[in-house]
């Protein structure tokens, strides 16, 4: 429905005065600025109040419990931990040391004009995290054992974060837990983390660490070192020179553990006795000869098991006949790696050639002595048959007569 002059007139006005209503409270100089703060608990927080147009009035202060705090330069609170910063007709500051989770809450700046005019400061304060504390572990862990952390920090706003490292890595932890505090206001964060040992982690350092706003420049940790038993990894330490016939060795068994190694002993393999050995857990073998050679095992037992070294002895042998690097492994076990020597091997099987092509060349001399001797034998035999005393025999056979019909007489 179109609207009469007389009415199109007076919404223009309406309009004009809404307009300038507005920005005349907008840009109203008697109102009070503030600004809200958030501080950590126990440190100070300054709460400011300004004005361009004081109008002859005083600014005051209230906490949340709509207490008077200060009405301009006038404390009406006494509490110690509130101090005025500065008081003008513009502007009204004070602080409040030593901030608790009480001290939170809206703060009101007013001042009385006609009408009164108020602003509103919040106050956050945050709760400092309390140190973490690590349970869940008592005694030393067995090798492939899982361990089990819990790690707990109380007292955050808001509620904190936890990070586990080990070894200087991150570990990624269980989600974490979280329940509000008796009070009210703060919270308890709880998180958990699980881990197969190796002997690896033995000795290594694990850590839980809370991250919060309160600790921007310093988070809190807290430490725990871990200890691992495996089974010990047996090695021999050999003299670094070559054994000789009349030689003195010695070799030491050593083993490292967790625990340590109690118990060592020396035997050489193929003989079930074992060998004597020194308090130092040192096999000695005085002047060596070769009957000393074979091959030589050290084990190394603790609670959670044995493992052994070897070492080849090969005496007057040559350097790659004597085993300088042991491998140890447990008893029970894949065997241990050693070495043989391949230079006895080799001369081994040239001294059985050549005894062989010995024994062909007797045989062959023997039956050619034999075939010679036989042949004497049969001309020596020649003419003695028909012969009719020895001396004809020898010289029909030395003449090669083979009969008397052969001889002939001539008379003269």
């Amino acid at each position: 429905m179109p609207l009469s002059p007389a009415s199109s007139v007076l919404v223009l006005l309406g309009c004009f005065w809404i307009a300038t209503s507005r920005g005349n409270l907008s840009h109203d100089r008697s109102q009070p600025t503030t600004q809200d703060e958030t501080v950590v608990a126990g440190s100070k927080v300054i709460l400011r109040c300004q004005v361009e147009d004081h109008d002859e009035s005083s600014l005051q202060w209230s906490n949340p419990a709509q207490q008077t705090l200060y009405f301009g330069e006038k404390r009406a609170l006494r509490d110690n931990r509130i101090q005025l910063e500065k008081s003008t007709p513009n502007e009204l500051t004070i602080s409040i040391d030593n901030v608790s989770l009480a001290d939170e809450g809206e703060y009101t700046c007013s001042i009385f004009t006609m009408p009164v005019r108020t602003a509103k400061a919040i106050v956050t304060v945050l709760g400092i995290p309390r140190k973490p504390q690590i349970s869940g572990y008592k005694e030393p862990l067995k090798e492939g054992q899982t361990a089990k952390l819990t790690c707990v920090s109380s007292g955050s706003k808001p509620a904190a974060q936890l990070q586990w490292q080990k070894g200087g890595k991150v570990m990624l932890g269980k989600n974490p837990e979280v329940a509000e505090d008796s009070n009210g206001k703060t919270f308890t964060v709880t998180s958990h983390v699980e881990f197969d040992v190796t002997r690896d982690d033995n000795g290594v350092d694990v850590a839980c660490t809370v991250h919060h706003a309160s600790l921007p420049n310093s988070a809190t940790s807290t430490t725990l070192k871990i200890e691992v038993f495996y089974v010990p990894v047996a090695s021999i330490e050999p003299q670094p020179t070559y054994p000789r016939e009349g030689d003195n060795l010695r070799l030491l068994c050593d083993g490292q553990g967790n625990p340590a190694p109690q118990e060592f002993m020396w035997r050489k393999e193929g003989i079930d006795t074992p060998l004597t050995v020194t308090q130092d857990n040192m096999l000695l073998i005085p002047y060596l000869n070769k009957s000393d050679s074979g091959t030589y095992i050290c084990s190394a037992t603790n609670i959670m098991g044995t493992s052994e070294a070897k070492y080849n002895l090969a005496v007057n042998g040559f350097p790659d006949d004597v085993l300088l690097n042991q491998t140890a492994t447990p008893k029970d076990a894949s065997p241990v790696a050693h070495s043989s020597s391949t230079y006895h091997a080799m001369i081994g099987g040239v001294v059985a050639v050549i005894v062989f092509l010995l024994l062909i060349m007797l045989i062959v001399i023997g039956h050619y002595l034999i075939r010679h001797k036989g042949t004497y034998l049969t001309h020596e035999a020649k003419g003695s048959d028909d012969a009719p005393d020895a001396d004809t025999a020898i010289i029909n056979a030395e003449g090669g007569q083979t009969g008397g019909d052969d001889k002939k007489e001539y008379f003269i």
